[in-house]
């Protein structure tokens, strides 16, 4: 059965029967067989397919959910095992939010892999709400975010503090300033991560506080978009330190000098399983003493 869902799941996202066939170096009769077969021992058609495209129906929906948290659950069942007699090795998916797989990720994986050659990560990157999901349903090991989602039996640990700057285009007018007032920041346009994002979280959780209404937002879907909106000086932005190190560097942003300001969030790791393989061990030990 294992098999059968790991080729329903391929030509799901694959949505075409011979690139799923190639991706599983199989014949496409023979993803045909496993995809009749699947669909016979849960009797119902998993699949619409026509000439152009194959695309999941509503019970093929639900099977293909279920599926990746059972792949998932197996995959982690086997590392498991294959640990009792090995050192730590084996594949390792890692999640991210944008900020922390962007800036801060990479170096603790080149880390890693110096180290330990013989394990092979698999990162994701996506926002906190989208990262939190996918650990829950099995299909990362292993999650950093910030800001809060919905916990459904997670294992949470703090990991660290997160400073974050409102930042302006080098030119801005703001950026000239001794000291920004709040009525100054009220009146531009705010460059704003999407709803879900743990940096959004945390710029509206610093407006609340701050009590600033922005007369205008404008929303980007990822962190590099921001930078390049506020250094093109389509307004300012509150941003992780993190983010912003090259940029405030090489004098292409400035921080801007608000009172009470930086503004501190926290960075957490999420997992789901109480089982770790050894390969998770190290990397979590890796996050502790490199933040």
């Amino acid at each position: 059965m294992d098999h059968q869902l790991h080729v329903f799941a391929t030509v799901a996202e694959k949505k075409n029967f011979s690139r799923a066939a190639e991706e599983l170096h199989m014949t496409q009769p023979a993803v045909s067989q496993y995809i009749r077969s699947l669909e016979e021992s849960t009797g119902t058609r998993l699949l619409e397919r026509t000439n152009k495209y194959v695309r999941l129906n509503k019970a093929g929906e639900i099977v293909y959910h279920h599926a990746k948290e059972i792949l998932g659950l197996y995959t982690s069942m086997q590392n498991l095992i294959d640990d009792l007699t090995h050192k730590a090795s084996g594949s390792l998916s890692i999640g991210a939010s944008y900020t922390f797989g962007e800036y801060v990720l990479p170096r603790i994986i080149a880390v890693m892999q110096k180290t330990y050659p013989d394990i092979h990560p698999d990162v994701t990157i996506g926002n906190t709400a989208e990262v939190a999901e996918l650990v829950s349903t099995h299909q990362l090991d292993i999650g950093i975010v910030e800001g809060h989602f919905k916990e459904q039996q997670l294992n949470i640990e703090n990991l660290a503090n997160d400073k974050m700057y409102i930042v302006a285009a080098a030119d801005h007018p703001l950026a000239q300033n001794d000291l920004v007032r709040r009525e100054a920041l009220e009146k531009e346009r705010w460059i704003v991560r999407e709803s879900g994002s743990g940096t959004r979280e945390a710029m509206e959780k610093m407006f609340e506080e701050y009590d600033i209404s922005p007369t205008e937002k404008m929303s980007f879907s990822s962190t590099q978009p921001i930078k390049e909106a506020v250094g093109a000086g389509l307004g300012i932005t509150q941003l992780s330190e993190w983010a912003i190190q090259k940029e405030v560097r090489y004098g292409e942003l400035r921080i801007l000098p608000v009172e009470g300001f930086p503004f501190t969030r926290q960075f957490t790791f999420i997992t789901k399983s109480p089982f770790q393989t050894k390969a998770l061990e190290v990397f979590i030990e890796l996050l502790r003493n490199r933040m």
